[in-house]
């Protein structure tokens, strides 16, 4: 990458007519928290948004699923009601009424990405972005288009679903995550192709509303990025949960059955070893995303591309190989999460403003909001093992957590990952209950090097949930208080 000079808001972004300091190309959560941290930094920001403000996150991914998410927690403890000496009748699911009140939280906060913008006077356009030249930019709405300037660009345009050659993956019963969410009826049967994080999210949502749902993953292992034993206890769950559950299988063709379903033929991954055809009303494909580069012109103004030729190569200041432009996000094709792209839009605007910030993705946790909940951060412990790197491993279970008994939810336990040698936590994982809100006390630890000593001395509150932590820490350094050796 190149040397850039460093500049200060007085000196080097000063405001003329036309000439924006900084435009940001992508309203998602990348980029419009880089627009509005640079606004507030006095820049004058224009951002232009071909679509919906908040990106695929706010409005077809991170928040419509998480509502419709809580709408099966509320379902599930209605049907458990008894467990709790409580009694209801005729419990059922109003799909429509759910999704309308997915719809108006989706509504409702990208309300609240438009006030925030408007009120740092960021100026937002909508329609097509292309890179003319270095500082130029046509925004094409309708037939109207309009070429703006600014001294810097940040370029933050997300990803897109990606969907596999499969002989028939087409007609009206294949979804993506997109349509998925656009459903107003529930199917009786539902096939997910690909058992990662979007897969098993949506096979918990479906499966827990009453759908018959079977997913086919390629590897030996849903949910392949964490280590097996958190996974074993998502995949004991969900074969709890009624969901049908094949790995190590590639499918080969989906075809039209007479009654309209969808028959998906599918093989072993490896031996090519036939399963039985599975008919199912709708086939969800659940295999990852894409950086999304169309229409943007990169390589004509002669940005470099990285990944071969996918995603748009930055370093750690998430600056390109052009001074004046940078990429931030999943269109960059690091790690293709919402609060990632956050985090990078802050450095690429503090950089932009001559405040040098690196990119540091040591302590990037992630969630997953199956049933139970995972969250990891880190290494783990899969990948200390093929590093070489030795460590020791610390766990707690939440059956031996009063308030997880209590709530009813004691499967899964926490795991902490430290150096053998100096006991600072380089990663940790957990599967249980508010996996993924009590990771932030193990991404705080990874962050900041602290030591599986250091949490086990601070004070946790009892009873509740982070005392599992509290206990992993213990169980790193000397043995969990409350386990027998």
């Amino acid at each position: 990458m190149v040397q850039k000079d460093h500049i200060t808001v007085s000196s080097n972004l000063e405001s003329s007519s036309g000439v924006y300091d900084i435009a940001v190309i992508g309203g998602g959560p990348g980029g419009y928290v880089a627009a509005a941290y640079g606004a507030r930094q006095g820049a004058r920001v224009v951002l232009v948004e071909k679509d919906t403000l908040g990106g695929t996150c706010l409005n077809r991914g991170c928040i419509p699923t998480k509502a419709l998410v809580r709408t099966t927690e509320v379902y599930k403890s209605m049907q458990e009601a008894p467990r709790y000496g409580c009694r209801g009748e005729n419990i059922q699911v109003d799909f429509g009424r759910a999704m309308a009140r997915t719809d108006r939280i989706v509504a409702g906060m990208v309300k609240g990405v438009e006030a925030l913008l408007d009120r740092h006077k960021v100026t937002v356009l909508p329609g097509l972005a292309r890179l003319v030249d270095q500082q130029s930019i046509a925004v094409k709405n309708g037939a109207n288009e309009t070429v703006i300037k600014a001294k810097h660009i940040i370029i933050a345009t997300g990803s897109e679903s990606v969907n596999l050659p499969i002989p028939g993956a087409h007609g009206p019963y294949i979804l993506d995550s997109t349509k998925a969410l656009e459903l107003q009826e529930l199917p009786a049967s539902m096939v997910i192709i690909g058992g990662g994080v979007i897969g098993m999210e949506f096979a918990f949502i479906f499966a827990r509303l009453g759908v018959k749902v079977t997913v086919i993953e390629y590897l030996d292992q849903i949910l392949s990025l964490v280590d097996e034993d958190l996974a074993q206890e998502v995949f004991r769950s969900a074969r709890t949960a009624g969901i049908k559950i094949y790995t190590s299988a590639k499918v080969t063709s989906i075809s039209t059955k007479v009654d309209g379903q969808a028959q998906v033929t599918f093989e072993h991954a490896t031996t090519g070893e036939p399963f039985s055809d599975i008919a199912a009303d709708k086939v969800l494909m659940a295999v990852g995303r894409r950086p999304f580069l169309e229409g943007l012109s990169v390589e004509e103004i002669g940005l470099q591309l990285d990944r071969g030729g996918l995603a748009i190569k930055v370093d750690d200041t998430m600056q390109t190989n052009i001074e004046n432009i940078y990429a931030i996000g999943d269109v960059t094709g690091k790690v293709m999460l919402a609060h990632v792209a956050s985090h990078q839009g802050l450095v690429a605007i503090d950089n932009i403003l001559g405040k040098e910030t690196l990119m540091d993705y040591h302590g990037v946790p992630s969630a997953v909001f199956t049933d139970p909940e995972i969250a990891t951060v880190g290494i783990s412990e899969k990948e200390a093992k093929a590093q070489g790197v030795p460590v020791k491993v610390g766990r707690f279970p939440f059956a031996v957590n009063g308030k997880a008994v209590t709530l009813g939810m004691s499967r899964g336990f926490v795991k902490l990952i430290t150096e053998a040698d100096t006991g600072v936590i380089i990663g940790g994982g957990i599967v249980g209950p508010g996996a993924t809100d009590l990771i932030g006390e193990i991404t705080l630890a990874v962050q900041y090097r602290l030591t599986a000593h250091q949490v086990a001395r601070t004070i946790h509150p009892h009873p509740t949930l982070p005392e599992a932590v509290f206990e992993a820490a213990w169980a790193a350094e000397s043995g969990a208080l409350h386990l027998a050796d």
